[in-house]
């Protein structure tokens, strides 16, 4: 594609980045680098600009989402800032009775598990988070030439956080709901699937160079589960903003057994967690997509040498792969060292320079 086929949505001043042109499965400078949860509590002045700031409360100012979404682009050098927010917040501003609980996570007062509760689940509009129209905007000005990544929860973890009430270790009810009421399982998720998609759009529309759709939890099912009953609904997700043109991620946390469906689903890019190696990896997802990851998390609390040995080990199995993000395996730990992640950056970024 060349620049005067630039899509539409598609930011002209972030268009050849390394991270979109890796995305794209197109020749890069170098790999390009970012991290899950790079914007938050590893940092020290994320701690301070938050303190005393409920975490919903902090993702619909403006100023401050700005602030934090920038924080780690300043510090690490990474190829691209993912926007500061939480996978609840369109639940929150569709007016879902849910806080997020510090040590807990996300909250919900009213479980939905009837088909009476399906209906407190309303259409999302873009009046409902001016506030990220806002935050965005005032991004895309300061990024510059460094692409922003939009993001939203895919369905089934959106969902699994409704009808558990909260974070769940064993999604109990959630697999009831699916196994017991396939019907209203389905037009839940599809429900979400439409709340997801205009999240979405809203941020795309605002400037995002690309959207990830994080799927947290949906390493809990069986192939033949996901395929089923959860599929339909991130394909409906990835479909709703094809026609923008920007970089679709979709990424889980144990999902060795589905990073080929999650592929199907639509993504460009399919993110994998630590627990499978890049080049198996590629084998599973097959051609016409680019990886993103994978180094453990927990490898950054090691020694300098320990971190640039499995780094390299990461970066040996992406040899020849169509195109390579370099990410961790999940988000960067709470009480990960800010400067191993500094580090890092700048050690994938040397080893890998063309």
């Amino acid at each position: 594609m060349s620049a005067n086929d630039r899509p539409s949505g598609q930011p002209t001043k972030t268009y050849d980045s390394a991270f979109l042109k890796a995305c794209r499965r197109e020749p890069v400078p170098h790999t390009p680098v970012w991290f899950m949860r790079q914007a938050g509590r590893s940092l020290p002045e994320y701690l301070k600009v938050r303190e005393g700031i409920g975490m919903l409360e902090s993702c619909m100012q403006p100023e401050l989402v700005t602030e934090i979404t920038l924080q780690p682009v300043r510090r690490h050098k990474v190829d691209a800032a993912i926007y500061f927010s939480d996978i609840v917040v369109p639940l929150k501003a569709i007016g879902v009775d849910l806080d997020i609980k510090p040590g807990v996570g996300p909250v919900v007062a009213e479980p939905i598990r009837t088909r009476a509760d399906l209906g407190r689940l309303r259409d999302l509009t873009p009046e409902d988070v001016s506030y990220v129209t806002e935050a965005i905007g005032m991004l895309t000005g300061e990024l510059g030439s460094t692409p922003l990544i939009g993001f939203a929860g895919a369905p089934f973890t959106l969902a699994s956080y409704l009808v558990e009430g909260g974070p769940s270790r064993n999604h109990e009810h959630t697999k009831a709901l699916m196994y017991g009421d396939p019907q209203l399982w389905a037009d839940l998720l599809d429900r979400l699937a439409e709340i997801t998609s205009a999240f979405l759009k809203v941020q795309i529309e605002a400037g995002a160079s690309a959207v990830q759709l994080f799927d947290s939890w949906v390493g809990a099912l069986a192939p033949a589960d996901y395929q089923r009953s959860v599929m339909p609904a991130s394909a409906k997700v990835f479909d709703a903003v094809a026609s923008y043109g920007v970089p679709r991620i979709h990424f889980g946390v144990g999902t060795g057994e589905l990073l080929g469906l999650m592929g199907e689903a639509g993504a460009d890019v399919v993110g994998v967690d630590w627990r499978v190696p890049l080049d198996e990896a590629a084998r599973r997802v097959g051609p016409g997509r680019a990886l993103q990851g994978n180094l453990d998390p927990a490898v950054l609390f090691s020694t300098r040498e320990a971190v640039e040995t499995k780094t390299r080990e990461v970066l040996d199995a992406a040899e020849g792969l169509e195109g390579h993000v370099f990410n961790l395996g999940h988000g960067v730990l709470p009480t990960t060292d800010p400067d191993a992640l500094t580090r890092l950056v700048e050690y994938v970024h040397t080893r890998t320079t063309r």
